[in-house]
C-alpha cells in the first residue's frame, strides 16, 4: 500500500473556513483529517502541498516513520504552521491505517478507556452574541437571555459550559477579544473596572440560572497580561468556576497566577509538541493542560498526555472546529487515562452537518465514540464543494 494523492479542500463555515485533507492510497483507501486555517494559520494548505512530495509513495501505515521524517526535514523551523501541517497529515494517515486494518483509530493505541466522552458546551453565548442570524437562532442581547440559554443547555443534559467575557455595550452584549485584535484594547491589553464588573454580572446570571452543580468555565484567552489575569481571577472567586482558562506564553507568570487563584487554571491550547509543554509542566503552571489534537496530531497528543500524567494532571482537548475534529478529539479523550473533559461547539452554521457522512451523537452531555473503521465518519466531498469559501 502506497500514498498516491494528497488533496486539500475548504468550505464556507460562516464566520470561519473549515479545511479538510484527503489522502488516497494506490488501492483506493481514503484517509481524512480536518485542520484549522482560519485563526492565525493562513497558508497552512500551501505548506501541506509543499510537504506532499515527501510522502507520496510511502506506506501510510508507517505513520510514525513518516511523521518523524517530516519533523527532521522541518527541524530548522519546527512548530507553528509546519507542526500543524504535519499533524493534518498524521491524522489522515491514522484514518487510512484504521481502515486498512478494519478497526477504529483508537484500537491502534490499545483501545478505549471510555466510550462515552463527557463534554462541555463551548463558546456558550459567545457565538449567539456575534453570529445568531448566521446560525438561525435567537440572539443573546442581555444577561437575562444568557441565563435562559444556560437553563436550556442544562435541560439538554450538559453538565458543563464554557463562556467568554461579554461586556455590555449600550443596551446589548458585545464581544471582548482584544487579545486577538478584534475589539479595542490591544496591544496593551490592560484590564479595567467595567470589564471586571460585567464579567461578574455575566457569571452571576449564569450561576443563578443553573445552580451550584453545573460546571462553569470562563475562557479569557490572550485578552490580558499577568496583572489583568490575576484581577479577573480575584473577581470571579464567588462563582465556583470549574476552571479559568488563560493563554500565556510565560510559564512562570502562569504558575504565579495558579498559586494565587481561587479556582483551577487551564492553559496550553496554543502549544505545539512535548518540547513546548514541558516548561509548563515543570513549573506546575496549570491544573489542566489543554492539548489541541488537530494542531499536534493524535499520536503526538498522546505523548503529551503521557508526559502530563507524570506530573499528576489530567488533560483536556482543545476542540472548537467541525464534526471530524470532534471525532478526532474524542479518540484522544477515549484513549488517555488522565482525561478531564472534552470541549465541543454545539453552535455552528446550519449546514455543518452536511460536511460529514454521519453526524456524531451527543447524548445527555456525552459524546458517543464512533465504532466504524478509521475515524468512523468520512467527509461528504459534494457538500464541501457546494459551499466554497467566500473569502
Amino acid at each position: 500500500m502506497k500514498i498516491a494523492t494528497v488533496e486539500t479542500m475548504q468550505a464556507d463555515a460562516g464566520w470561519r473556513i473549515f479545511s479538510f485533507l484527503k489522502i488516497t492510497t494506490n488501492d483506493g483507501i481514503v484517509g481524512w483529517s480536518e485542520y484549522n486555517e482560519s485563526f492565525g494559520s493562513a497558508g497552512l494548505s500551501d505548506i501541506i502541498r509543499e510537504l506532499t512530495p515527501l510522502i507520496v509513495g510511502k506506506d501510510p501505515r508507517r505513520f510514525e516513520q513518516i511523521v518523524s521524517t517530516l519533523h527532521v526535514l522541518t527541524r530548522q523551523t519546527r512548530g507553528g504552521l509546519n507542526q500543524q501541517a504535519i499533524a493534518a497529515i498524521e491524522n489522515a494517515l491514522l484514518d487510512i491505517t484504521g481502515k486498512a486494518y478494519g478497526v477504529p483509530v483508537y484500537a491502534l493505541f490499545g483501545g478505549p478507556v471510555r466510550e462515552r466522552i463527557p463534554v462541555y458546551w463551548s463558546h456558550f453565548g459567545t457565538y449567539r452574541v456575534r453570529n445568531a442570524a448566521m446560525m438561525g437562532v435567537p440572539p443573546i442581547n442581555n444577561y437575562d437571555d444568557l441565563a435562559r440559554h444556560a437553563q436550556d443547555v442544562q435541560k439538554r443534559g450538559f453538565r458543563g459550559l464554557k463562556t467568554n467575557i461579554m461586556p455590555t455595550a449600550g443596551d446589548k452584549l458585545s464581544s471582548y477579544t482584544p487579545g486577538f485584535g478584534r475589539t479595542p484594547g490591544w496591544p496593551e491589553l490592560n484590564w479595567d473596572n467595567k470589564t471586571l464588573h460585567d464579567a461578574a454580572a455575566q457569571l452571576g446570571a449564569i450561576r443563578a440560572a443553573v445552580g451550584s452543580e453545573m460546571n462553569i468555565h470562563l475562557d479569557i484567552n490572550f485578552n490580558f497580561k499577568t496583572e489583568g489575569f490575576k484581577r479577573v481571577a480575584d473577581t470571579i472567586a464567588p462563582f465556583n468556576l470549574t476552571w479559568l482558562e488563560i493563554d500565556s506564553h510565560d510559564p512562570a507568570s502562569l504558575a504565579w497566577i495558579r498559586s494565587n487563584a481561587p479556582c483551577p487554571i487551564a492553559s496550553c491550547e496554543t502549544l505545539h509538541g512535548r518540547r513546548e509543554f514541558r516548561p509548563y509542566l515543570e513549573a506546575y503552571a496549570c491544573d489542566v493542560p489543554i492539548v489541541d489534537v488537530i494542531w499536534n496530531g493524535l499520536a503526538e497528543s498522546l505523548k503529551i498526555a503521557s508526559m502530563a500524567e507524570t506530573y499528576e494532571v489530567n488533560v483536556a482537548p482543545h476542540n472548537f472546529y467541525g464534526h471530524l475534529c470532534s471525532v478526532i478529539s474524542a479518540n484522544f479523550s477515549a484513549i488517555v487515562p488522565n482525561f478531564r473533559v472534552m470541549e465541543i461547539d454545539m453552535d455552528s452554521i446550519p449546514w455543518r452537518d452536511e460536511f460529514v457522512t454521519s453526524v456524531p451523537v451527543v447524548e445527555n452531555g456525552e459524546f458517543l465514540l464512533p465504532t466504524g473503521p478509521g475515524w468512523g465518519i468520512d467527509i461528504n466531498e459534494k457538500a464541501v464543494r457546494a459551499h466554497p469559501p467566500k473569502s
